[in-house]
C-alpha cells in the first residue's frame, strides 16, 4: 500500500437551474448517491458543506456543479462509478447537464490524509486541459500508479478503460 490516495474531481454544466423541475430527480438522489459513496471501499473522503452536499459550491460558474472526493485508489473509485448504483445516475447526466467539450473529470495522487481544494483541482484540472494526461492529472482511460510506484502497463489501462 503506498502512502499516496487518489483525487477525483468532476464538473458538469447545469442545463436548468438546480431548484427547477427539471433537476428534481438529479438533486432527489442526492443524498442517497453520496451516502452510497461514503458506504463504499476504499472512500476517504468527499467535498461537502453544511448541507452535505458540494451543489452551492460554484468555484466553476455559477451554472457549473463540482464534485471533489479521494479515494483510496483507482480501482475503489471505479468500482463505485461504473459498476455501483451511481451508474444508473451516470446514465441519465445528459438530461441535467450540458455535453462539455473539454476535459471534465481530472484524477491526480494526493498524500494519504491530504484533503484537496477547489483551487488545487482546477489547477489539475487546467494542467489536464493544456498537456493531456501526465502523472500529476489523469483520467480512468490514462491512469497513472501513486507516485514511485513505476509507470502504468498499457495492457492494464486498455483493462481499466474497458471496465
Amino acid at each position: 500500500m503506498s502512502g499516496y490516495h487518489l483525487a477525483q474531481l468532476n464538473i458538469a454544466t447545469m442545463k436548468m437551474p438546480l431548484e427547477s423541475p427539471g433537476m428534481a430527480d438529479f438533486v432527489n438522489n442526492l443524498e442517497r448517491i453520496n451516502a452510497l459513496a461514503e458506504a463504499s471501499p476504499g472512500f476517504v473522503w468527499r467535498m461537502k458543506d453544511e448541507g452535505g452536499d458540494a451543489t452551492a459550491m460554484r468555484a466553476f460558474g455559477a451554472d457549473i456543479l463540482a464534485n471533489m472526493s479521494v479515494w483510496q485508489d483507482v480501482d475503489a473509485l471505479s468500482s463505485y462509478v461504473f459498476k455501483s448504483a451511481h451508474v444508473e445516475i451516470l446514465r441519465r447526466r445528459r438530461e441535467w447537464f450540458e455535453r462539455m467539450q473539454n476535459a471534465y473529470m481530472v484524477l491526480w495522487w494526493v498524500p494519504a490524509g491530504h484533503q484537496p481544494t477547489l483551487d488545487e483541482a482546477a489547477a489539475r484540472l487546467a494542467q489536464l486541459r493544456e498537456s493531456g494526461a501526465t502523472q500529476q492529472a489523469f483520467t480512468f482511460r490514462s491512469a497513472f500508479p501513486p507516485p514511485g510506484q513505476g509507470l502504468p502497463h498499457v495492457a492494464d489501462l486498455e483493462a481499466r478503460a474497458e471496465s
